[in-house]
């Protein structure tokens, strides 16, 4: 695995807004999944080998120097650019690594992966909950083996997926599931929600969070097109008369897919407002840490 330089890892948030996270880290820079829809290909980001995978050099070290030199504690969150459980993880063990300095230095942690490996570290974030906030969000846009082979084909199908969301659950890990992004005119169907919310909630999730619509631009969007092209011909075309060259490229019934979401989830005893999910798993901390200031 080729090595790239880095000057830091854990940098601080603008703000908490998503999912309650004070910092973030990105251990390794790529993504094998291959997923059609992932925006970090864009210009923007400035990777152009995206879909290779390489991880930061001396990561440890720079991770245990920011997080002890960080004034304030907070969870941080990893998983935003690069999934920290890509197949590389099982041998290189760099995500299992930062977890244990995060719980030595007193730190919280929000893992977004779609990766199954992350049931390794149940041990690592069982001890970090024990005395941080802990949030795990795995990734499920395709409630069926088929679909999400096609969308996500070097991620672990959604039916492996869906196993560790329930043994994260046995565990006693806060864990949900991130609905998104839902494809339009492929996965914006209630069928499809109603399956995911309800195998969510057999397999113990807390929370799904809906993202009805998915986001193109420059490169990622010619990549997302020649993939319509060979695995759903004609659907380039939809997309161009309803959205042309749009950056946000919603779901055509997104209000109603996002009404039939909160009924659905009702029933189910599931959050899916950032807000209630934000303070159902860090409500217990707060009100300690409260408690201890008295």
């Amino acid at each position: 695995m080729e090595t790239i330089p880095a000057k830091t890892l854990v940098t601080k948030n603008k703000n908490t807004a998503w999912f309650g996270t004070e910092y973030s880290m990105n251990i390794y820079r790529g993504c094998c999944h291959g997923c059609i829809y992932c925006d970090s290909r864009s210009e923007c980001y400035q990777n152009t080998d995206f879909d290779t995978v390489k991880k930061k050099q001396d990561a440890l070290r720079l991770i245990a120097r920011d997080l002890k030199s960080k004034k304030k504690k907070g969870v941080v969150g990893t998983g935003a650019m690069s999934d920290p459980y890509n197949p590389f993880e099982r041998k290189e063990r760099l995500t299992r690594e930062a977890l244990k300095l995060i719980d030595h230095y007193g730190f919280g942690v929000a893992i977004a992966t779609k990766g199954s490996l992350v049931t390794r570290d149940i041990d690592l974030l069982s001890r970090i909950q024990s005395h941080s906030p802990v949030i795990c969000k795995v990734t499920i846009t395709a409630a069926d083996d088929a679909l999400s082979g096609i969308v996500e084909p070097g991620a672990p199908p959604s039916s492996k997926r869906f196993e560790a969301v329930k043994a994260l659950s046995d565990a006693g890990i806060y864990i949900g599931i991130l609905l998104m992004p839902i494809l339009p005119f492929i996965e914006d169907n209630t069928d499809n929600i109603q399956s995911i919310v309800e195998q969510g909630a057999k397999c113990g999730a807390r929370f799904i969070y809906p993202g009805f619509g998915v986001t193109l631009r420059d490169v990622q969007r010619d990549y997302y097109f020649n993939q319509l092209d060979q695995h759903f011909p004609g659907l380039r075309q939809k997309y161009m008369r309803r959205y042309g060259n749009d950056y946000s490229c919603g779901a055509s019934r997104a209000h109603e897919l996002y009404t039939f979401l909160e009924n659905v989830c009702g029933q189910a005893g599931l959050n899916f407002r950032m807000k209630d999910i934000i303070k159902d798993y860090k409500g217990q901390y707060q009100c300690e840490q409260l408690s201890f200031l008295r």
